[in-house]
C-alpha cells in the first residue's frame, strides 16, 4: 500500500513539474495568438492591429526594465517625470518596431519548444520556430516570472539580441543631444509620430 501511494504522489510530482513547465510556454502562445488573430482580420483595420500589438506590449514586456537598460547613463540624469515620459515613448516605440515587422505576415506557421531555465540567470528560454515556404526562422524569447506572472525581457533572433541592438541604436541618438532623456524624448516622440502614421495607413 505504501508503495503504491508513494508511485502515486511521484506520477503527480512528475506531472506537476510538466505542467508547470508549460505554464510560460501557453502564456505565451496565448499572447501571440491574440496578435496572430488580428492580422488574420482582413476586416480589422490596421489602428486596431496595432493597438492589441501596443497592449500586448504594454502588458507583457519588461517595459520600464528594458527601457532603463536601453538609456544607459541617460536615466541617472534624468528626473522622475522625464523618466515616465521616456518609458511611454519607449514602449510604443517598440509596439511600432514589431506591428512594421507584423506588416509582412502572411499567415507563417509557427512552433513553440518546450521552456528551458536559466538557472544562472534565472530566466526562462523559449524558441519560436517561424515557418515559410522555403525555410525557418528561430526567434528566442526571454521570459521573467515576477510577482506570480511572466514578462518578456528581450527577443533574440539569429544571435542578435533585441534589446542590445535597441541600447546601441538608441546611443547614437542620445549622444547627439549629449545624454539629455529630455532632448531625447522629444526624438522618439517625432519618431514614433512618423511610424504610426505609416502603420494605420
Amino acid at each position: 500500500m505504501k508503495k503504491k501511494l508513494l508511485l502515486i504522489f511521484f506520477i503527480f510530482l512528475l506531472n506537476s513539474n510538466v505542467l508547470s513547465a508549460n505554464e510560460p510556454v501557453n502564456w505565451l502562445k496565448n499572447e501571440i495568438d491574440k496578435i496572430l488573430f488580428s492580422y488574420q482580420n482582413n476586416d480589422l483595420p490596421n489602428e486596431n492591429r496595432f493597438l492589441m500589438i501596443e497592449q500586448t506590449i504594454n502588458n507583457n514586456f519588461a517595459g520600464t526594465g528594458i527601457a532603463k537598460f536601453v538609456a544607459g547613463e541617460a536615466w541617472s540624469e534624468a528626473s522622475k517625470d522625464v523618466k515616465k515620459k521616456y518609458v511611454v515613448n519607449f514602449k510604443r516605440h517598440l509596439a511600432l518596431n514589431i506591428a512594421s515587422m507584423m506588416q509582412s505576415y502572411s499567415n507563417q506557421k509557427y512552433a513553440l519548444s518546450e521552456a528551458k531555465i536559466d538557472t544562472k540567470n534565472n530566466i526562462i528560454l523559449i524558441d519560436m520556430e517561424i515557418f515559410s515556404e522555403t525555410d525557418s526562422v528561430v526567434v528566442t524569447w526571454r521570459v521573467k516570472e515576477s510577482k506570480g506572472r511572466f514578462f518578456i525581457i528581450d527577443l533574440i533572433v539569429a544571435d542578435i539580441s533585441l534589446v542590445v541592438t535597441k541600447r546601441s541604436e538608441f546611443n547614437s541618438l542620445l549622444k547627439s543631444v549629449d545624454y539629455n532623456l529630455d532632448k531625447f524624448n522629444q526624438i522618439l516622440l517625432d519618431q514614433n509620430n512618423e511610424s504610426y502614421s505609416k502603420i494605420i495607413n
